[in-house]
């Protein structure tokens, strides 16, 4: 109850600076920028409450007046219903990313083709990420797919595991004998793709391994199980 009333206090204080008219959004948009260097606002639109507007930046779901004066971080609550309406905006942000398969770097994937190899898949993974080698388990269930494992060393040690992983002479028998069977791969030096591939994660804002990215360029964070994993697939088929 505590929260709630405080965060009920800094909405309407945050209100009692906001000008009657709703700003130019263009112009809101300049004044919040600054605020955020490197980052692109994805998202700028006014909410029927208080005369706030709603900003979204990367991950970020947050609120201002309309002249920038004032930051509000935090979540709106709905007091009748008790729900966050902030939480229900994260999810739906998320429900509606999408990131082209094609605008990845597949040439720097491991590719493995099961059956016929029709259906599409990448995912993002670090070899020392426990939530990887759970879906690896959960991939030998699936079939008729092409999956792009795209190296994605986050963790601590990780860089140099990917390394010999890629470096290795047979790169499907390195990642599979690695994530399902805990043998390391042996020691090797070449010429890697990690940096490119860093860089693409960052760029599509994966924050976190496993990232499974399907053929409608919907994205999943986290390990899911094989009945999702074909759920999404044939969904993302479909909607070709």
């Amino acid at each position: 109850m505590a929260m709630r009333l405080k965060l009920f206090i800094s909405i309407l204080l945050l209100s009692f600076f906001c000008g009657s008219a709703w700003a130019d959004e263009e112009a809101l948009k300049k004044a919040i920028q600054p605020h955020f260097p490197g980052h692109t606002i994805d998202s700028l639109k006014k909410t029927p409450l208080l005369g706030l507007y709603e900003v979204v930046v990367g991950d970020e779901v947050f609120y201002t007046d309309d002249k920038a004066n004032y930051f509000f971080f935090g979540h709106m609550i709905d007091a009748r219903s008790r729900t966050s309406l902030t939480n229900e905006r994260m999810q739906e942000i998320k429900a509606a990313r999408r990131v082209p398969l094609d605008s990845l770097p597949l040439q720097h994937a491991i590719k493995i083709v099961k059956g016929d190899g029709s259906r599409k898949l990448a995912v993002f993974t670090d070899p020392n990420c426990p939530y990887c080698k759970q879906l690896e388990k959960e991939l030998l269930n699936i079939n008729n797919v092409t999956i792009y494992t795209l190296l994605y060393p986050v963790l601590k040690g990780s860089m140099e595991l990917s390394k010999k992983i890629w470096c290795s002479k047979d790169q499907i028998k390195a990642w599979d004998d690695f994530m399902l069977k805990g043998i390391a791969p042996p020691g090797k030096d070449c010429d890697t793709p990690l940096d490119a591939l860093l860089k693409s994660g960052h760029e599509n804002k994966v924050s976190g391994t496993p990232t499974l990215i399907f053929a409608d360029g919907s994205v999943v964070g986290g390990m899911i199980p094989a009945t999702t994993i074909e759920e999404k697939l044939e969904g993302a088929d479909k909607s070709k």
